[in-house]
């Protein structure tokens, strides 16, 4: 007899859900596998939407601040990671256990990674990595098949029979994992009997190995981080190596002891942590400065005034349905309906029917409590992979060429080197004009002689262990002011203003500037005219850093 090949089954989309917000999200989804850029035409090929959809999505979007468009591409930008951060602020692991982990990956000098089950494969929520040529080149949320991975048995010891034939299903259908983006296609595709055994041995020994699952010469041991209240797993830690550093046996042998200590920090850490606050505390979070929908009862008005600007270009179900994920975060792990009406301003009927859409597509599930919701580790698949490590010369650049093109001047990004002595451009926009400042990116200058230099200076005097290049005065005259203006002393017909770019905790970890030829503007005009629009170019900046700091460590270069 044939044998007949299991295929998962779909399910049909409830009469309820709002459809431009399934068409939204794959648009977002497509973004995120492409690697967040991808042009109109290549969103309406893959979607299989019409153009005038693609582009309705995108303007929406970009009203809200989580694309902007560059001729013809459609490009994520971090603001998005803001519905990540709610699903990850939610699920409090990171924020409870991130230390951790940072702090075993310095003592092995080894990446480490914590991760969730999500469905059949699994998904990072933090990743702990070393700067290698050889280095883990995995991303918060990415999702990777459970049968690929150490972390995949111990979770599938948990599994019912429901999750094992979806599983199968998914093999027999996808035998060379091109549904898995982060991970290389399989070249020859293992037996289900080979996990199965896995996940037999992982019960039994309460730990889990890859040896080189993924892909030749990547090995990790994982061990579950189990809640003390249930006993089931909450996560999974993991070290990853090089099999030119340490053979799986050699994992097993000394690194698993330090592991499993690690992991019983870790869940003493979950022990003593309050409970997850009931649903409803809390309100609704706020997205930041700029164009991005309020949350709470200012999302009509400002829905309204979208729509009234950008007429049917913008899609009103689309940007109230993606507000509905904001509406969970810290102290608000699960919501009931009227919850979610109440923190985003929106009547119960449209929540409803937004909570029904992202149930079908696997966003959200039903809570611990009756009629409650709560976030899943799939939202992390809207964009949170390839922002995750953007460098702050990427999220500062838009705005700098935005700032370039309204004042006609050229404007930089640079940050203090370790020394304390040099600053070095990160990013810039150039204005265009015959004569303009135009220095090239990586260009190291004094800090002492740069308005940008003495902004970085003027905040780390206080904590400076060396004595610094610039007078105290001066310093003290720039922190109190809140910028620097150099006046010919660089060059001379050169004049620049800086002020600093700050962020989560308040430090200046870079600074961006104005530069321009003295005869186009005095110094009166460059603090009247100028500095305001530098001052709310740096704020945009220091928002998307905000958002984009969140969980992930930004690169400042």
């Amino acid at each position: 007899m044939t044998a007949v090949t299991a295929v998962p089954a779909v399910p049909a989309v409830p009469a309820e859900a709002v459809a431009p917000l399934i068409r939204g999200v794959g648009v977002l989804r497509r973004l995120t596998e492409a690697g967040g850029t991808m042009s109109a035409s290549g969103l309406e090929r893959t979607t299989g939407l019409a153009r005038s959809t693609v582009d309705r999505i995108t303007s929406t979007l970009t009203r809200m601040g989580y694309v902007r468009l560059d001729g013809r591409d459609v490009i994520l930008t971090p603001r998005l990671m803001e519905l990540g951060n709610a699903y990850l602020s939610a699920l409090r692991l990171p924020a409870l256990l991130g230390a951790r982990a940072d702090a075993l990956a310095d003592e092995l000098d080894e990446s480490v990674s914590l991760a969730v089950c999500d469905g059949d494969g699994i998904r990072f929520i933090h990743q702990a990595t070393r700067r290698r040529t050889m280095s883990l080149s995995f991303r918060i949320g990415d999702l990777l098949p459970a049968e690929r991975t150490a972390p995949g048995p111990l979770f599938a010891t948990e599994w019912a029979e429901p999750d094992w034939q979806s599983w199968r299903a998914r093999r027999a259908t996808d035998p060379q994992d091109l549904g898995f983006p982060a991970v290389p296609p399989r070249e020859q595709a293992g037996t289900d009997e080979e996990f199965v055994r896995a996940v037999a041995q992982a019960r039994e020994d309460g730990w889990a190995l890859d040896d080189q699952l993924i892909e030749p010469g990547l090995v990790a041991v994982s061990v579950p981080v189990r809640d003390p209240r249930t006993r089931r797993i909450a996560c999974v830690a993991s070290v990853v190596s090089h099999t030119s550093r340490h053979s799986a046996p050699e994992l097993r042998e000394t690194l698993l002891p330090r592991l499993r200590a690690a992991v019983a920090e870790m869940e003493r850490e979950l022990g003593g942590a309050p409970a997850a606050a009931a649903a409803g505390s809390g309100t609704g979070a706020g997205t930041g400065a700029g164009s991005a929908p309020p949350s709470g009862l200012g999302l009509a008005a400002w829905t309204g005034a979208s729509k009234h600007e950008l007429g049917r270009d913008f899609v009103e179900s689309l940007a109230r349905g993606l507000t509905v994920l904001t509406a969970f975060g810290e102290g608000r792990a699960e919501l009931t309906l009227t919850d979610v009406a109440r923190a985003t301003g929106l009547s119960r009927a449209t929540a409803r029917r937004a909570l029904i859409t992202y149930e079908h597509l696997g966003l959200v599930t039903a809570g611990t409590t009756e009629r409650a919701f709560r976030l899943t580790p799939r939202v992390l698949s809207l964009g949170f992979p390839p922002l995750s490590r953007t460098p702050l010369s990427r999220i500062a650049t838009p705005h700098l060429a935005d700032l370039s093109s309204r004042i006609h001047e050229s404007t930089s990004l640079a940050v203090l080197t370790s020394s304390g002595e040099e600053i070095q451009y990160t990013a810039q926009a150039n204005a265009g004009r015959v004569l303009s400042a135009d220095i090239t990116i990586g260009t190291r200058l004094p800090a002492a002689a740069t308005a940008l230099g003495r902004v970085l200076l003027a905040d780390a005097a206080d904590t400076a262990a060396s004595p610094l290049p610039v007078p105290a005065p001066v310093l003290a005259e720039t922190r109190d002011q809140g910028y620097a203006l150099v006046d010919e002393e660089l060059e001379k017909g050169l004049r620049a203003v800086a002020v600093p770019v700050r962020d989560r905790t308040g430090r200046a970890v870079a600074a961006t500037s104005v530069a321009l030829h003295a005869a186009r503007r005095t110094v009166e005009e460059i603090v009247q005219e100028l500095l305001p629009e530098l001052r709310a170019t740096a704020d945009r900046i220091e928002a998307d850093l905000r958002v984009a700091g969140r969980f992930t460590r930004v690169p400042l270069s």
